[in-house]
């Protein structure tokens, strides 16, 4: 570990404040660049700039930004099947104060990478019993980035046991699943879909909101609302959704030390949702929806 000490006159605003977005760029089979949903990351970008009370771009100046770091960036667009760009628009503020104030400043940015898959292979989960991503009334239902640094110490936990991530509860009962550390979840039983309901504690993930909509397409009943813990013992197939994941099967879940393991494979609801997706994504799938956006 490096640890870095930088003196300056403008001191970071205390405590930092900020939200950040993550979209991805892709290349079509006939070098097309195509963008996913670009606006729904700009109002999510608003919705949690106004929990936190900062300003925030306007959906315009959101979706011009992303549009001009992916041409900026465009000769490290992959080719197709070998990954995308991802983009990190993020916006925080800063300034010479040291109270727990707004912070005077605030400067909002985007930046990209090529990227490969996120996760390679089935995932297998373990149910955190003694920490918790969000409570109700608190941020986790925005993508503010004091969320994500309150998982690091459990996933760590849970990794060196062998496990791929960890499946959070509902901090007031600890009965009620909620996410992954950085994803949404699903479950199917029968042709019903269920998954958590975004009700404050919950991410409302753009891939997640893609997925219910195609699901729905295929005939299948979804159904947002919540999700009781003893639901793991009797479902057939568990996904999880994330821009970075796209749709990701779980292989099992371990809750108080009992292995369930699901249904995975080619024939499987999840990866027929994948291959829709990342087909409309990609340019493979024509797009009815109007989800697409074409770089010039």
């Amino acid at each position: 570990m490096i640890l870095k000490f930088i003196f300056t006159r403008d001191i970071i605003i205390f405590p930092p404040k900020g939200v950040f977005e993550g979209l991805k760029a892709y290349r079509t089979e006939d070098g097309r660049i195509l963008l996913f949903r670009p606006e729904q990351n700009a109002l999510r970008m608003q919705m949690g700039a106004d929990r936190l009370r900062m300003p925030s771009p306007t959906i315009e100046q959101f979706v011009d930004a992303v549009k001009h770091t992916v041409v900026a960036n465009k000769q490290w667009v992959p080719p197709p099947g070998k990954g995308s760009l991802y983009i990190r628009p993020l916006l925080m503020g800063s300034g010479p104060v040291l109270g727990a104030t707004p912070a005077p400043d605030y400067t909002f940015l985007a930046f990209a990478s090529p990227v490969g898959n996120y996760h390679k292979g089935y995932l297998n989960l373990v149910v955190e019993e003694k920490f918790y991503r969000a409570f109700p009334g608190g941020t986790g239902g925005v993508k503010a980035i004091v969320n994500y640094s309150t998982v690091f110490k459990p996933v760590a936990e849970a990794k060196a046991k062998g496990f791929s991530d960890v499946l959070f509860l509902d901090v007031k009962t600890a009965k009620y699943i909620e996410e992954v550390s950085t994803s949404n979840i699903f479950f199917l039983k029968g042709n019903v879909i269920s998954t958590p309901a975004t009700d404050g504690t919950i991410l409302p993930g753009i891939t997640r909101k893609s997925v219910i909509e195609i699901a729905q397409i295929l005939g299948y009943q979804v159904e947002e609302r919540a999700v009781a813990v003893e639901e793991l013992f009797d479902s057939e197939e568990v996904f999880c959704t994330g821009t970075a994941m796209v749709v990701n099967p779980v292989n099992s879940i371990t809750y108080q030390g009992k292995r369930i393991e699901y249904k995975t494979g080619p024939e499987t609801v999840a990866q027929k949702l994948y291959e829709m997706l990342v087909g409309i994504q990609t340019g493979r799938i024509e797009d009815k929806m109007g989800w697409t956006v074409e770089l010039n």
